[in-house]
């Protein structure tokens, strides 16, 4: 065997879990806030709901560069991985916004929102 040494990684799991805490606090304190600045609609939705995905993708890919390692892999394959999912999250967002604006104008004049 090569001198392999094993390496504590307490320190590293404090700080993930502290970064996403934190992230994680903002959103639920966004939630509970709900400030009317952040009402004013958007591209597609509200600010409010854009600082909700905006979290939310920096948290998946925070945890994804932190338990699967990807801080440790080649460039190359780091790019595949999170541009792919990038690429992907963001059209579904699209997709949802657009259908969503679509039933809402479709159903307005139906039902009592």
């Amino acid at each position: 065997m090569a001198g392999h040494a094993h390496e504590s990684n307490t320190k590293r799991i404090w700080i993930v879990l502290a970064i996403l805490t934190i992230v994680t606090t903002v959103e639920v304190a966004f939630g509970i806030i709900k400030p009317d600045a952040l009402h004013l609609h958007g591209i597609g939705t509200s600010w409010l709901n854009w600082m909700f995905i905006i979290l939310t993708i920096v948290k998946a890919y925070y945890i994804a560069w932190a338990f699967m390692h990807l801080e440790g892999e080649k460039t190359w394959f780091r790019r595949s991985i999170v541009w792919t999912a990038t690429f992907l999250i963001c059209y579904l967002i699209a997709l949802i916004l657009i259908e969503g604006g679509y039933l809402y104008d479709t159903l307005a004049p139906l039902v009592k929102w």
